[in-house]
């Protein structure tokens, strides 16, 4: 999978923050968020009663995740909050130049 993963990054003119080509040492951001997963929403709120079921919660937990949970990091806004706020500031600094 990391083969088609590099591949189709190279096609999008990106760069992988990966290790050896092929191989992706370099993934614990993405173990991070799919252990805040499993714990957050998976193991909690199981025995799941269907494929369909797991879909809509996941839906709504990466909705959570995104765009409402409060982080201490950037103030206790929602990521989204943050993000936006971001891209408006770099906007700024580039109509000041």
């Amino acid at each position: 999978m990391s083969m088609y993963y590099m591949q189709r990054l190279a096609e999008a003119g990106l760069v992988a923050s990966l290790g050896s080509i092929g191989d992706s040492y370099d993934n614990s951001l993405a173990e991070t968020i799919n252990g805040l997963y499993k714990t957050e929403l998976i193991y909690r709120q199981g025995p799941w009663k269907n494929r369909e079921a797991v879909e809509l919660a996941t839906l709504k937990w990466v909705d959570w995740f995104s765009n409402r949970r409060l982080l201490s990091s950037t103030g206790n806004i929602p990521p989204a909050e943050a993000e936006a706020r971001f891209y408006t500031q770099q906007k700024s600094h580039v109509l000041a130049a």
